[in-house]
């Protein structure tokens, strides 16, 4: 495969309850959650002095994918092959709600690393047991630990229990925020050597993922032409997932904090990213690798896609955004982009909004004002889609194939 409110940053002591509006779940009261963030600082001794960056994964019974998980964030290197210093990163794996050996596995491997691993087992009550809590609590503690020593430059990094980091993967994500990104995600492959029970392969599922992939890469590739975004420039790709995406301490702060949603709760949090107009770059450099498994560990991710797909009868293919009307958006946004910094250096001599309402199909004078009070594009271009959305102006969806075969003729034109 292939939402909530800002804040000021991440609370010192536990993550503040989020109403049920704001995040598309039941908010738990906030002992409970204070409860468990000051269960899981208990478990982890100070950051050492020299720390510039924290990789979190949140693992519920992974005891067979996390040796090979942490081999590889163990063995990372610069830029140039030579080996990264073992303080100025760490590695924090929270075991939540385990039945097997996920704790003690992380424990014997960290006992024989220089690079510090650390492992947190939590019980996650009810309704808080998702990987969108889970994380939530590992990047708080995470962006703690750097503000700690002293730098909100530091970096947050997530990745998954069943994935293996390229050798420069940290270094990789260092270099696009030192390039001036804010957040940067990872190219994500899929690797069926990495499942120790690979599902039987399949050619029309095989078929099915080449195509998608097809789909988002020639659709990254038309958006940049059509509406090119100067801290994401080409090459660049489409994912940014929880398997390899990684933010400064500063970026989580402005944002307030990864949004606590049972799935998908890393494509929130790139939502707010956007909403704050901050720098998120796709980039090529940045690779990790990821089981095919289908019987993952959350409730829609890239496992259930792989389900999904497979379960597709003969004949029969998915269905996605046709790419003629996402290129009238791209357009259109780059059009009402230049319109809004206008708007913002000289809010009397404010452009006249009625041809891009017209085209975009909202309201010229709500547009207007929208324009006039927005903070940042994000949260104007926000509203322009989530009006859209209720006035049933949603992109119409094509079969996967005929879809990229119309990407690559707007390509070529």
């Amino acid at each position: 495969m292939d939402f909530p409110q800002s804040a000021a940053g991440p609370p010192t002591a536990a993550p503040a309850a989020r109403p049920a509006a704001a995040t598309g779940t039941d908010a738990p009261a906030p002992d409970t959650v204070a409860g468990l963030y000051a269960a899981l600082l208990a478990q982890l001794p100070p950051p050492r002095p020299a720390l510039r960056a924290v990789v979190i994964i949140p693992a519920k019974n992974e005891a067979g994918h996390l040796p090979g998980t942490l081999r590889a964030l163990a063995r990372q290197v610069d830029l140039t092959g030579r080996r990264l210093a073992p303080d100025s990163y760490e590695i924090i794996v929270l075991a939540n709600n385990c039945t097997d050996g996920t704790a003690a596995v992380v424990r014997r491997f960290g006992r024989r690393r220089a690079v510090p691993v650390y492992v947190a087992v939590l019980t996650l009550p009810g309704a808080e047991a998702h990987v969108g809590r889970a994380r939530r609590l590992l990047m708080d503690a995470a962006c703690q630990r750097l503000l700690a020593v002293g730098r909100p430059g530091g970096l947050i990094l997530s990745t998954d229990a069943d994935t293996r980091v390229a050798p420069n993967w940290l270094a990789a994500t260092q270099a696009e925020i030192a390039a001036g990104a804010d957040a940067v995600g990872g190219r994500i492959l899929i690797d069926p050597d990495i499942d120790p029970e690979p599902a039987p392969a399949r050619p029309a599922l095989r078929r099915t993922q080449l195509l998608d992939a097809a789909y988002h890469l020639l659709r990254a590739q038309l958006e940049h032409c059509l509406d090119p975004q100067p801290a994401d420039p080409w090459p660049r790709h489409h994912q940014h997932f929880g398997a390899s995406l990684a933010l400064t301490a500063r970026a989580y702060r402005r944002v307030g904090g990864l949004p606590v949603v049972r799935f998908l709760e890393d494509e929130a949090l790139c939502q707010l990213l956007r909403r704050h107009d901050l720098r998120l770059r796709h980039s090529p450099r940045v690779v990790v690798h990821t089981s095919p498994r289908q019987c993952g560990r959350v409730e829609v991710g890239l496992s259930w896609q792989l389900r999904e797909w497979a379960n597709l009868g003969p004949g029969h293919e998915p269905e996605v955004e046709g790419p003629a009307h996402l290129a009238d958006l791209w357009r259109w946004r780059r059009q009402l982009r230049a319109a809004w910094g206008r708007t913002a250096a000289l809010p009397a001599a404010a452009p006249s909004y009625a041809a891009l309402a017209l085209a975009l199909g909202v309201p010229a004078r709500e547009l207007a004002a929208q324009a006039r009070a927005a903070l940042t594009f994000g949260r104007l271009w926000e509203w322009v889609l989530a009006t859209r959305a209720q006035a049933g102006l949603l992109p119409p969806r094509l079969p996967l194939a005929q879809a990229v075969r119309q990407l690559r003729e707007l390509l070529a034109a």
